[in-house]
């Protein structure tokens, strides 16, 4: 039988992994902020069973892990809000969302009189 330490891992690599598929996989801006979030998430699941470590022992949490996840949080939410906001403004500016490269123009014509 797994331990509950065993399934927070498992499910912390398991958001670590997605998250990272969606930001390598995916061209869209919004997809690849929601996937680095998908990654912060995974993260937080493995600081906050870290702290957990010394429950098992009747020791009590770790306190500094669990700070760093609420810290962490909100340090996620505001970098989030500030990337919603710059692809708004991309959108509004550009009409679009994609980051591609326009069409490589040519500078000289192929016409055969030049």
């Amino acid at each position: 039988m797994m331990s509950s330490a065993t399934v927070f891992g498992m499910c912390a690599a398991a958001l670590v992994g997605l998250g990272l598929y969606g930001l390598i996989t995916n061209p869209q801006p919004l997809r690849k902020i929601l996937a680095f979030n998908l990654i912060g998430s995974g993260v937080f699941l493995l600081f906050g069973m870290v702290g957990r470590r010394g429950a098992g022992a009747s020791v009590g949490n770790d306190p500094v892990p669990q700070a760093l996840v609420i810290t962490g949080i909100v340090v996620a939410f505001s970098a989030t809000a500030l990337a919603i906001a710059l692809l708004l403004r991309l959108f509004d500016t550009a009409g679009s969302t994609t980051l591609g490269n326009p069409a490589p123009t040519s500078l000289h014509s192929d016409s055969p009189g030049d």
